[in-house]
């Protein structure tokens, strides 16, 4: 239980439904039920939601034209529940723009903990920075564009990457297998590479860094002004 955010259950099954918004309920959260996509959409415009739990099997509209018009036009955090289990079927499921897909049948608190992932991040990223001061240095972390003295510092795209990654965990080690996968860079190699280009480019001192520092035996942490 991290908060009492207000769901909204989409499912034709009734029983589902009901078991759903009593387990849910007394998890803290704030439930609404709705029995198919029109009742969905006949809720929404009278109220509003943290996160949509949705059917993907429903009679009418499916629960994945559901995730795809609403994602069309909204950020809401969806959760699709289906019967299907394979691969593709997933995929098809979060190429809609869902953030997470859960199959069926799942344990209730299987479903309370992915919940509670997806409003953790959806609340961070509202939280995080936009953007970092780094003494004379400015970083734009959703554009990856430096400047320094107010003078664009051209960046390669996976040393934005790295930067943008670091500034949106200031004060956190970063390991270099998690930079690796986010700079696109197959060795630890390249990333202490990267990073060595980075501090010519935002620390004073180059070989004595002040904001992107080493944590020997971990990683990497920025810490900004």
């Amino acid at each position: 239980m991290i908060d009492s955010s207000h769901i909204l259950v989409v499912d034709d099954d009734s029983r589902l439904r009901d078991l759903l918004r009593r387990y849910l309920t007394k998890c803290g959260f704030r439930v609404s039920t709705a029995a198919d996509a029109a009742d969905a959409w006949a809720r929404m415009s009278g109220l509003a939601f943290d996160l949509l739990v949705i059917d993907v099997m429903m009679p009418g509209e499916s629960g994945l034209d559901l995730a795809r018009r609403l994602r069309a036009t909204s950020d809401i955090p969806i959760l699709l529940l289906t019967a299907m289990n394979e691969t593709a079927d997933r995929i098809a499921g979060l190429e809609t723009g869902a953030d997470d897909y859960l199959a069926k049948p799942f344990e209730p608190r299987e479903l309370v903990l992915r919940i509670e992932a997806i409003l953790r991040r959806g609340r961070d990223r509202r939280e995080a920075p936009t953007r970092v001061k780094l003494g004379d240095c400015d970083f734009d972390i959703e554009r990856g564009e430096l400047r320094r003295k107010n003078k664009m510092v051209r960046l390669p795209p996976s040393e934005a990457e790295l930067l943008r990654t670091s500034a949106r965990n200031p004060g956190n080690t970063i390991s270099r297998g998690e930079l690796m996968t986010q700079s696109g860079d197959a060795t630890s190699r390249a990333v202490d590479v990267q990073i060595t280009r980075l501090r010519r480019k935002i620390e004073p001192d180059p070989k004595a860094p002040r904001y992107l520092q080493t944590v020997w035996g971990q990683g990497y942490v920025l810490w900004p002004d």
